[in-house]
């Protein structure tokens, strides 16, 4: 019975300190490596985010990330303050436009694909 209790007590203060934790996609505007470097840099160090990745291909970014520490709205926030668009959120023009020219025209020449 004694080792019952202990037991129950573990599993209580283990579920009690674990965080939820939550995969989203995001879909936008990034065109080559560099917006790829730009945005998993600033993302894998915002708070609660445990993860992120884009994919160049599909364009979309894939996040994981503790829901007690952050939310998608401020993980979409950190992208359009990048200059990127973050599926229904429009990007910061004053942030776009400091962009290298290679992270504004799909046309442009950039040395990381």
């Amino acid at each position: 019975m004694r080792n019952l209790l202990l037991l129950a007590f573990v599993a209580f203060l283990s579920t009690g300190f674990t965080q939820s934790t939550t995969t989203i996609t995001i879909k936008t505007s990034a065109l080559c490596g560099d917006c790829k470097e730009r945005i998993e840099n600033e993302l894998n160090y915002t708070k609660g985010v445990k993860f992120a990745e884009l994919d160049l291909e599909s364009n979309f970014i894939t996040v994981k990330y503790k829901t007690k520490k952050t939310s998608e709205k401020i993980i979409k926030e950190a992208v359009t303050n990048l200059g990127y668009h973050a599926n229904e959120m429009e990007r910061n023009s004053a942030a776009f436009s400091e962009l290298p020219g290679c992270c504004q025209d799909p046309n442009a020449t950039c040395t990381k694909k």
